[in-house]
């Protein structure tokens, strides 16, 4: 029974790692289609390397365009792959271009979907991320929630059937990662960082990077931190030369090259605390116990917030208890997503 997986981003190359090897496992033929989205080498094979995910059967190396004809091309491209293949369902992770061209290109096609990370909603229609997850849901066949807010969400836009909570796979990957970390990461001392004594943030959504206004406050306030304690930012490319621009640099922020996920990993889950628009790395952040900062004026993350590991950066305080948030499952999440899929298509 053959699936075809469709990713494009580091994001999904972290949660194709066990969801690959559970569909291997469970008797799927699987089939990796990149996009090409995130195309250079620390943000894409890197991932492919330390993740053991399988080199992609097709690489449509579509980037460095704008939404509508990134999505146009990719949409063209996945259609060929799809009518040559002839896979009994498609595979897509998140919220990315890459996502709303599979779910277009399989639905056309009248291929079943299944949807990792479904139900999620920011209700910030502004984001191309929000456009993408709406559009992907509302065509596919199994929604595979994260979080019980994910499944009601999705109950109140008419969508029932086929809504599935089974948790998060980028937990999964954390489990692992972590372990591998502790034994072959030495970020920290390259970086000559102590554990719990500095912070780490990313920065490249492009509500905060193509608007320069505020990518100038997004910055003073991740400055202002680096006043308390040295921040570490891994720099993503879209982010760079706007840095490059910025005058003032205080000496306590520390500039690298994008991290792979064995280093990332381990930075985080040794810092004292996490400032970023990443909706990957807020709940990593809760994954190793780590508070967090949300760069961004709302997030999909909701549990995050509620359970006090998170806040937004308009908000002045966490909630007032921390607490698990059970929802995230225990790292079984791939294959539960194996299971589920064997037991409709076989």
């Amino acid at each position: 029974m053959k699936i075809i997986s469709i990713v494009g981003a580091r994001p999904q190359f972290v949660k194709a790692g066990p969801v690959s090897r559970a569909l291997r496992a469970t008797g799927f033929e699987e089939v990796l289609v990149h996009t090409g989205q995130h195309f250079d080498a620390s943000m894409s094979q890197i991932f492919f390397e330390e993740l053991e995910i399988p080199e992609p059967d097709y690489n449509l190396e579509v980037h460095g365009l704008s939404h509508g004809a990134m999505t146009g091309r990719m949409l063209e491209r996945i259609e060929e792959v799809l009518k040559a293949e002839s896979p009994a369902a498609v595979l897509i992770y998140g919220d990315t271009n890459s996502t709303l061209a599979g779910a277009i290109a399989a639905a056309k096609l009248h291929i079943p979907i299944a949807h990792v990370e479904a139900g999620l909603r920011s209700y910030n229609r502004r984001m191309p991320e929000e456009q993408n997850r709406v559009v992907a849901d509302h065509l596919s066949t199994w929604l595979l929630c994260p979080t019980g807010t994910a499944v009601e969400n999705l109950r109140r836009e008419g969508i029932v059937q086929g809504v599935e909570l089974i948790g998060d796979v980028m937990y999964d990957t954390v489990l692992a990662a972590r372990e591998r970390a502790k034994e072959n990461s030495a970020i920290l001392d390259r970086l000559n960082l102590q554990p719990g004594q500095y912070a780490v943030a990313t920065i490249h959504r492009a509500e905060n990077t193509d608007d320069p206004e505020r990518f100038s406050r997004v910055m003073s306030y991740v400055e202002d931190q680096a006043g308390a304690l040295p921040v570490v930012i891994p720099v993503h490319p879209r982010t760079q030369s706007l840095l490059n621009a910025r005058s003032f640099k205080p000496a306590s922020i520390i500039c690298t090259e994008p991290l792979g996920y064995i280093d990332m990993t381990w930075l985080v889950a040794n810092s004292a605390l996490v400032l970023t628009d990443s909706g990957g790395l807020q709940k990593e952040a809760y994954f190793h116990r780590v508070p967090c900062i949300t760069l961004r004026d709302e997030t999909e993350w909701v549990e995050t917030l509620q359970a006090g590991w998170n806040r937004l950066w308009t908000s002045d305080a966490y909630a007032s208890e921390r607490a698990d948030i059970p929802d995230y499952g225990n790292g079984d999440s791939a294959e539960r997503i194996a299971r589920l899929l064997s037991h409709s298509l076989f």
